[in-house]
C-alpha cells in the first residue's frame, strides 16, 4: 500500500489520505478522533490518480519522479503572458490570507475557488480584495503588492503560529489598505495550547487537518505532519514502534 496524494478539508469532502494498491484508491478520512495505526515504509513516486484507479511507477524519485512531476505554468506568472490556459480567462479574486499570529500572504484563485483555495492554505483568516475578469489582471495586482505583502508562506512558518491567534491590530491595519469585498475567518477545531511537535509519521488520533497539516495525538504528545511528506511512502496497516520525540508536557 501506498500514499498516493491527500484531499485538503472543502465544503463538498473531508480532508482524507489517498492510499493505493492494487491499481486501486481508497480514501482515508482524517476527521476528528479517527484512529489511524499505520507504519511507515520506503517512499518512491507516487505515480498518478485518475479518479480511484492509481497507475504506479517504481522509480526513486519522491513524491514524484521527473515524468510525473507536474508543473504549474501560472506558478510564477507575474501577468506578462498571453493567457494560454482556459482557466485564466475566468474571473478571478485576488485575497489576503492571515496565518497566526501576523503572518500575511497575498494570492490569486479563480473565483469559484476562493473559500476552497484559502482551506487549502491552512489560512486562519483572509479577505477577498479584488475581482478581476481574467488571471492575467490577477497575477499583475498581486505582484504589484508582492512588494509589501509576501506571496507565499512555507508549512514551517505556518507550523511556528498553529496554536496561537491572528494578531487583530495588525491585520486590521493590513486590510485599511485595500476595498476589502468580504471577509473570512475559519476554525479547524484543533484547540490547541502549545505548538505540536513536527513529524512524519501514521500513527495516532486525529485531533483535526489545518491546510496540508494533519495534527495527531499519540502517546500524550500532539504532532504535527506535513501531509505532503507522506506523499510516495510505502505503508503497512500496523502502528509504528518508532521512537519519536515528545512534548515536555508528555512527561508531567
Amino acid at each position: 500500500m501506498q500514499v498516493v496524494g491527500y484531499r485538503t478539508e472543502s465544503a463538498e469532502h473531508p480532508p482524507a489520505l489517498l492510499l493505493a494498491s492494487d491499481g486501486t484508491v481508497e480514501a482515508e478520512r482524517l476527521t476528528p478522533g479517527t484512529s489511524l495505526s499505520y507504519s511507515l515504509g520506503d517512499r518512491w513516486c507516487a505515480g498518478s490518480v485518475d479518479g480511484d484507479d492509481h497507475y504506479a511507477c517504481e522509480r526513486p524519485g519522491a513524491p514524484y519522479c521527473e515524468q510525473h512531476t507536474s508543473r504549474w505554468p501560472c506558478a510564477r506568472c507575474t501577468g506578462d503572458c498571453d493567457l494560454p490556459l482556459a482557466n485564466c480567462r475566468e474571473e478571478h479574486a485576488v485575497y489576503l490570507a492571515a496565518f497566526a499570529p501576523d503572518v500575511f500572504k497575498v494570492g490569486v484563485t479563480k473565483s469559484r475557488r476562493l473559500e476552497t483555495r484559502l482551506r487549502e492554505q491552512g489560512a486562519d483568516r483572509a479577505a477577498h480584495v479584488h475581482t478581476v475578469s481574467d488571471g492575467r489582471i490577477a497575477r499583475r495586482l498581486e505582484a504589484e503588492y508582492a512588494d509589501r505583502v509576501p506571496d507565499r508562506v512555507r508549512v514551517p512558518t505556518k507550523l511556528a503560529g498553529i496554536d496561537d491567534t491572528v494578531d487583530e491590530a495588525a491585520w486590521t491595519d493590513l486590510l485599511a489598505e485595500f476595498d476589502v469585498v468580504e471577509t473570512f475567518a475559519f476554525d479547524y477545531g484543533l484547540d490547541l495550547d502549545a505548538q505540536p511537535v513536527p513529524e512524519t509519521l501514521l500513527s495516532g488520533t486525529v485531533r483535526g487537518v489545518q491546510g496540508r497539516v494533519l495534527v495527531l495525538d499519540r502517546g500524550g504528545t500532539t504532532y504535527a505532519v506535513d501531509l505532503r511528506d507522506l506523499v510516495g511512502r510505502g505503508v503497512s496497516p500496523e502502528e509504528s514502534d518508532r521512537r519519536l520525540q515528545s512534548s515536555l508536557g508528555s512527561f508531567s
